[in-house]
């Protein structure tokens, strides 16, 4: 009996953006091969959402602007991804339409299909921006963050966050809020039910 083996076909950039526009499901692109975004939890939908509102609400009436989700973050020419959350100040990234390439704050919540995948290789894509200046990773099951900040010297530090009171803080655009804010109304019973699922 003869196994089939799936085809790789080699797609352009070009071929990728035009038909993420009529796709029905996301799809990253990395080095010529795409891969389906897989559905979010309630957790995660609810973490991201608080985000974006808090994100958003700290910078109305600047120049910044914070995406949820459906918007592209060019790593380069061959690398485009789907950050949680986004937030860019740069006017290059205003007039593009479909993918931004100079952000200053990308948040990924972490799932435990995706954990090794966001700590791992899609930071290393992400640090290929040199306008990226905070790499934030929020776990969905727990009151834990991980602010990943580029200091003077170009290198990145860990600052963790565990507490519902503590501040998290984001030094490229002056902004704290709690880790209570950040996670309310997440049942952190039904993430854990469902992070054991995925094992």
């Amino acid at each position: 009996m003869q196994t089939a083996h799936a085809e790789i076909t080699y797609i352009t950039p070009e071929d990728y953006l035009e038909g993420e526009k009529l796709a029905d499901y996301r799809h990253e692109y990395i080095d010529g091969e795409i891969y389906a975004m897989a559905s979010a939890s309630d957790a995660h939908a609810r973490i991201s959402g608080n985000a974006f509102i808090l994100l958003k609400t700290h910078l109305r009436g600047s120049k910044c602007s914070t995406y949820l989700g459906e918007m592209k973050a060019q790593a380069d020419r061959t690398k485009y991804l789907y950050p949680d959350v986004m937030v860019t100040c740069n006017e290059n990234d205003r007039k593009s339409n479909y993918s931004k390439s100079h952000p200053l704050l990308i948040i990924e919540v972490l799932s435990k299909s995706t954990e090794g995948y966001d700590r791992g290789k899609k930071f290393e894509y992400y640090r290929q921006m040199d306008s990226l200046q905070e790499y934030v990773l929020i776990d969905q099951t727990e009151y834990h963050v991980d602010l990943f900040r580029k200091n003077a010297q170009l290198r990145w530090e860990l600052f963790s966050v565990i507490e519902a009171d503590s501040e998290l803080c984001f030094s490229s655009m002056e902004c704290c809020f709690t880790l209570a804010a950040l996670y309310e109304d997440v049942d952190f019973e039904l993430a854990q039910v469902e992070r054991a699922s995925e094992y």
